[in-house]
């Protein structure tokens, strides 16, 4: 059934999940998430909202009054301004016979699994969603605790991205030589990987022009990504096969996991027009494996600086 209706139910996701996202997709709110100096900025602690308006109050609206919300209608393609979208009939008698139209032409109510291997995470997410609302729309008002459900869900699904990959130290080539000349080979091995493969331009210079202006965006400059994730890889694959003074492998393996993270994370963000939870998820965690990079970074060089001197 779900294979069937996939347009049904992402066109509730268009008219009702984005709005109640735009406070996190609002350009604004991306150009804080990747602002340094930000890092205790925390967007819209008190929940999800469209503007002023709350979730809850979404999908109770009724503009016209006539006992079907905003969004059904909006589904069902009849005016949500007007009761009569087709002149002499009811709405909500248009509504009922295409609903009566619909279970006659769709017997069957089970998912193959098929049909739910084959979502992405914005689908299944627009599909808990949509059940969501028509279980509590059913039984009356959407109350706080439905909201905060809806709320924690996407917050849950948005926050905590778990990585793909994750290094290893037996990944690494570790040799067992902490002299001077093991730190000096190292140190023209780790410079001679960021000269090969420094961009001109960073994932700033991108987001920056991927933010048009306060309300719009431009998805298709996210391609201009495409080249640092291909470089930030290369750069992880040289990492691994360079020679490296066991005292330092812990924070070696550090960097090279940090960088994992941020490729991971660019995978994503280039997916804001296709799949928003894991672009959403992406954007999340950036600003704090960025930090995490330049923290691993700096204790690196700190500590190959030390053994230089002496």
């Amino acid at each position: 059934m779900w294979a069937k209706h996939k347009r049904i139910f992402l066109i509730v996701f268009a008219v009702l999940f984005l709005a109640m996202l735009f406070v996190i997709k609002d350009p604004s709110m991306v150009t804080s998430l990747f602002k340094k100096g930000n890092e205790n900025q925390t967007p819209n602690q008190e929940g999800l909202t469209y503007r002023t308006t709350t979730i809850g109050e979404l999908v109770s609206k009724d503009t016209d009054g006539d006992g079907i919300a905003d969004w059904e209608e909006t589904l069902w393609g009849t005016d949500p301004t007007k009761t009569e979208t087709t002149p002499g009939t009811r709405d909500d008698v248009t509504i009922s016979k295409l609903r009566a139209e619909q279970e006659a032409s769709t017997p069957g109510t089970s998912d193959t699994s098929q049909d739910t291997e084959n979502l992405t995470q914005t689908d299944q997410f627009s599909r808990e969603l949509f059940s969501t609302i028509v279980a509590t729309t059913q039984s009356g008002a959407m109350d706080q605790a439905t909201v905060d459900k809806i709320t924690d869900s996407l917050a849950e699904k948005v926050q905590n991205v778990a990585p793909k990959k994750v290094f290893v130290m037996s990944d690494l080539k570790i040799v067992n030589k902490n002299d001077v000349q093991a730190f000096v080979t190292y140190n023209t091995a780790l410079t001679a990987v960021y000269q090969k493969y420094k961009m001109d331009y960073t994932v700033l210079d991108v987001l920056q022009k991927f933010i048009i202006d306060e309300n719009n965006v431009d998805v298709t400059v996210l391609k201009e990504l495409n080249p640092i994730i291909t470089n930030t890889n290369k750069m992880i694959d040289a990492l691994v096969k360079i020679s490296v003074p066991s005292s330092v492998s812990a924070i070696h393996l550090s960097v090279i996991n940090s960088l994992e993270r941020l490729v991971e994370n660019l995978s994503a963000i280039k997916l804001f027009d296709t799949d928003v939870i894991v672009a959403l998820g992406g954007i999340s965690q950036y600003e704090k494996n960025a930090a995490k990079l330049e923290s691993d970074s700096n204790n690196l060089a700190n500590a190959i600086n030390q053994k230089l001197k002496n």
